[in-house]
């Protein structure tokens, strides 16, 4: 095969130079130098750098102990901090290494991958997002069946970072794709034993754990080797088509629960306020009847006590009762006294109506 330029300037032989051949001639039409040649002066240079002129084993010793030294220091690898070694022995997985300075045997043996585990990396459910930023929905995705036989429109992300290094590169063929399979049927199935309200409304944070929960359970039994750190709803509706009849629903269950709010607290305010009158009118009737019963046996006591004083001396008794009843009559009335001993056949003569005008006064 000639060294020649196959690929015009874009040729595997360009260099920083221009178009130059493997040893740095231009495209004069010269031909190159032999390659037989440059071996040969390769192997004399080598020769005279050994010892004794390179001549015998000694000098073939010395090459193959230094290719030897050569290849070894090659399984000398290190991984960073960020990464899992994954140690492979004729492209089988013998050693999982931790970061730092790690060796293993040389190629063709041993090779070595070090993927990052420390990424988080996501994954788009039910939803594209586009180079401009916004999203667009992948309803053969989104579109699920909820434990109340409704449908929602749902779209979601997945986070996940590789956990074991080795189940992740070697017992799945497509990582991502079964991630995002495996997720889809996970939240179908959540959402399957959720109602429609829950799932748009208050339940939302419920199925983020449920859906991480089964995710996480099923990755583990296939040993796909990743932690699910996040399952995040980005959206959780009706369907477009029904959304604005659904919006109206939603309004009328508004009205209805504040209705309901509103008669609740007219009973709340009412009803206690109807107990405390009843309650107001029962005590003061209790009161009345005792004041009533407290008053009549009084005056029965009264009587009885008068009734014994009667029996004991009726004469002083009468006149008591006689006068106590007078003085009772005339309590608080104006009164005039006339002295009729003043003398026989005499009217005397007093201004009545000017002395009840002066008491008036």
């Amino acid at each position: 095969m000639p060294w020649s330029n196959q690929g015009g300037n874009g040729g595997g032989w360009q260099g920083g130079g221009g178009n130059r051949g493997p040893w740095g001639q231009g495209p004069s039409g010269q031909q190159p130098p032999n390659l037989e040649d440059i071996i040969k002066k390769g192997q004399e240079r080598l020769k005279d750098s050994l010892p004794g002129g390179g001549g015998g084993k000694l000098g073939l010793i010395i090459i193959i102990m230094i290719a030897v030294v050569v290849w070894l220091a090659s399984g000398f690898y290190k991984v960073e901090t960020n990464e899992q070694g994954v140690v492979l022995r004729f492209g089988e997985k013998t050693a999982i290494t931790q970061p730092g300075l790690n060796y293993h045997l040389p190629y063709p043996i041993e090779t070595v991958l070090t993927p990052n585990v420390t990424e988080v990396n996501s994954i788009e459910v039910g939803y594209r997002t586009t180079r401009g930023g916004s999203t667009a929905p992948v309803v053969a995705e989104s579109l699920m069946l909820t434990g109340d036989e409704n449908i929602v429109d749902i779209g979601f992300s997945v986070f996940w970072k590789i956990k074991d290094a080795g189940q992740f590169l070697f017992n799945v063929a497509d990582q991502e794709l079964t991630i995002k399979a495996v997720a889809e049927s996970a939240m179908r199935e959540i959402i399957g034993r959720t109602n429609l309200q829950s799932a748009i409304t208050e339940g939302r944070l419920a199925v983020q754990n449920e859906v991480t929960k089964r995710l996480q359970e099923v990755l583990d039994v296939y040993g796909v080797g990743v932690e699910i750190t996040q399952v995040q709803l980005k959206n959780s509706d009706p369907p477009a088509s029904v959304i604005d009849a659904f919006r109206d629903v939603q309004a009328a269950e508004a009205d209805k629960e504040r209705a309901q709010n509103e008669a609740l607290a007219y009973a709340n305010d009412i009803i206690p306020r109807a107990r405390g009158q009843a309650e107001k009118v029962r005590q003061q009737a209790e009161g009345y009847k005792q004041g009533v019963i407290a008053e009549a046996e009084g005056e029965a006591a009264r009587f009885v006590s008068i009734y014994d004083e009667y029996a004991k001396a009726p004469y002083v008794t009468r006149q008591r009762i006689y006068l106590e009843t007078l003085q009772e009559v005339f309590k608080g009335k104006n009164k005039i006294i006339i002295d009729t001993k003043g003398g026989q056949g005499v009217v005397p003569y007093l201004p009545l109506n000017e002395l009840q005008k002066g008491r008036t006064k």
